[in-house]
C-alpha cells in the first residue's frame, strides 16, 4: 500500500457494535456498584453561587460554590484557591486567600482568612466580620468586591 492512499478506519477490526449491556464497564453505577453521586449524597445538597455586583446590580458573573469554597486571587505561591477573583477589575482589592465559604451542620458560613481589605456582610449597613452565617439571598464584600450569595438546591440549576 503507497503512501498516497488513505488507510480504511480500523483496518480488520470487526465492525460490527457490541450491544452497550456487554461492554466491560456497562452497569458501573448499577446494583452492586456506585456512582459519584450517590457516593458524596450531603456534599451534592450542599450547593451555591455567587453573584458580583456592580452599582448595586447583580451582574451575569457568576461563581458556584462547592464548600468548602476558598475565595481569592490565585498566586502560585500561595497555591491554588477554588474562587479565582483575579480577573474582576475588583480583584485588586482581594487577598489571594481572602475568605472562606463552608457547610457544616446545616448552616453555611463565611469565614474571613486574614485578608488585608476585610470581609463584610451587609444586614443593616455593611458590617466587617471574621465569620457569619450566611443566609440565601445575603450580600457580602471581599474588600469592595460586592457579592450576592445564593443556594443552589439539589436538581435546580443556578441561574
Amino acid at each position: 500500500m503507497s503512501t498516497d492512499e488513505p488507510l480504511p478506519e480500523d483496518a480488520g477490526a470487526d465492525t460490527t457494535t457490541a450491544p452497550e449491556a456487554d461492554h466491560p464497564h456497562a452497569g458501573v453505577a448499577a446494583e452492586g456498584f456506585s456512582s459519584p453521586e450517590a457516593d458524596f449524597p450531603a456534599h451534592e445538597a450542599a450547593c451555591g453561587e455567587i453573584t458580583l455586583k456592580r452599582g448595586g446590580a447583580p451582574t451575569d458573573i457568576k461563581f458556584p460554590i462547592s464548600p468548602p469554597a476558598i475565595m481569592g486571587r490565585f498566586d502560585p505561591a500561595v497555591g491554588p484557591i477554588d474562587v479565582d477573583l483575579a480577573t474582576l477589575p475588583e480583584g485588586a482589592y482581594v487577598s489571594r486567600k481572602h475568605a472562606k465559604i463552608t457547610f457544616d451542620d446545616g448552616a453555611w458560613t463565611l469565614a474571613d482568612m486574614g485578608s488585608s481589605n476585610g470581609t463584610f456582610i451587609l444586614r443593616n449597613d455593611f458590617e466587617r466580620v471574621d465569620q457569619v452565617e450566611l443566609k440565601d439571598g445575603d450580600e457580602f464584600a471581599l474588600g469592595n468586591a460586592r457579592f450576592l450569595f445564593n443556594i443552589v438546591h439539589p436538581g435546580e440549576a443556578p441561574e
